[in-house]
């Protein structure tokens, strides 16, 4: 049998919450406020307004942002379990976020190696922290303005063959959710499934992602 392959987001489903969220609160100055707005408000897309938000945080604030996730970011129950089964098992796994390279690297380094990270990355090179975005969407993405393009990764990856596995919590996930054979989510990922009649395992710690998984093995047996 083939090995399946697991396309896993990282805020909010490998840590408990979401890292830029509060990297923004922390470190951006007053007037983000004003962009944050415009997100909420459909003005500007994510992308767009997380960019400008980026580029208000001096580079100079580098060592602070990492110190201060690594201290204050908690990872999922069970994570550390969960990856010695997917290497017990030879089952290619590949983080696929819109989070950014310099944070996330750093906090799931401890549990790797991976098959591969795809996310967006920082420039501290100028003043202002410069944002990335080099997962671009292919031609047959439905959203056309995706951070990191999870389907477009997904479709580069994985073999026509291959069961396709998504894990994810948030409206980040769900084109990628459209396209998988099997979806694994949380929080608001499962209120779009149900929504739009796309089935999915629930899961609350990376313990429930292995039972699941090593179901699914056992019936394709």
């Amino acid at each position: 049998m083939t090995k399946p392959i697991i396309f896993c987001d990282f805020d909010g489903t490998i840590t408990e919450s979401d890292n830029i969220l509060r990297i923004l609160n922390e470190f951006a100055p007053p007037e983000a406020e004003r962009v944050k707005d415009d997100i909420l408000a459909q003005r500007i897309s994510i992308v767009e307004g997380v960019t400008e938000i980026f580029s208000m945080i001096p580079s100079s604030k580098k060592a602070d942002i990492i110190e201060f996730i690594l201290e204050d970011a908690v990872i999922r129950e069970g994570f550390k379990e969960f990856m010695n089964f997917v290497k017990d098992e030879q089952i290619p796994f590949y983080i696929v976020s819109g989070g950014i390279d310099f944070f996330l690297e750093p906090l799931v380094d401890p549990y790797g190696p991976y098959d591969g990270i795809y996310c967006n990355t920082a420039d501290f090179s100028v003043n202002t922290i410069q944002l990335g975005f080099p997962h671009k969407c292919d031609a047959k993405c439905q959203s056309k303005g995706c951070g990191c393009c999870k389907p477009s990764v997904i479709r580069t990856l994985a073999q026509d063959h291959q069961m396709t596995i998504i894990i994810g919590d948030s409206i980040t996930d769900l084109q990628a959710a459209k396209v998988a054979d099997l979806v694994i989510a949380r929080d608001f990922l499962i209120e779009k499934c149900e929504e739009l009649a796309i089935p999915y395992e629930p899961f609350k710690t990376f313990i429930d992602v292995k039972n699941i998984i090593e179901e699914k093995l056992r019936l394709t047996k």
